[in-house]
């Protein structure tokens, strides 16, 4: 029974494609959109392997700078330097809370809505390069201010 499908298919593929009226046109139209996909499947390859080479390129590039080397920064500019990576993110609260340097020393004062925004902050200040200790000196809303020490 399959045999017999397979012989029909196979005889109306030949009848399509070798018609005396359109079959030079189908066979022509079907050549041609092959073509194309085999085309069209070549740059698809060429776009993933690039693709890929550049993600490897930039593994390897965040392999060699896994160390920063150390920097001296003085105050102001380590202060900036920590208010930028703060305040990055849209909703971070901006002005509600004040970044001061003294020696490298982060003092984060101010009001932020929840307690782990605060451990989000002081964490995230810790991380900068160039902070050797951050002092925190947040506080929620309606709760009383830590006192410098």
């Amino acid at each position: 029974m399959q045999l017999l499908a397979l012989g029909a298919a196979i005889g109306a593929a030949i009848a399509y494609f070798f018609d005396s009226q359109s079959g030079k046109r189908r066979r022509s139209v079907t050549r041609d959109r092959i073509a194309g996909k085999v085309r069209g499947t070549g740059r698809r390859a060429g776009r993933a392997g690039r693709s890929v080479a550049a993600d490897a390129y930039g593994v390897s590039q965040k392999v060699q700078h896994l160390k920063e080397e150390p920097k001296d920064f003085d105050d102001v500019t380590l202060a900036r330097k920590v208010e930028t990576e703060l305040f990055r993110p849209a909703d971070a609260p901006k002005g509600n809370i004040d970044v001061n340097v003294e020696h490298g020393v982060v003092v984060l004062r101010g009001e932020a809505q929840t307690p782990e925004l605060i451990d989000d902050l002081v964490s995230r200040a810790r991380n900068v390069q160039g902070v050797r200790a951050v002092e925190n000196l947040l506080h929620v809303p309606n709760a009383p201010a830590p006192m410098h020490q």
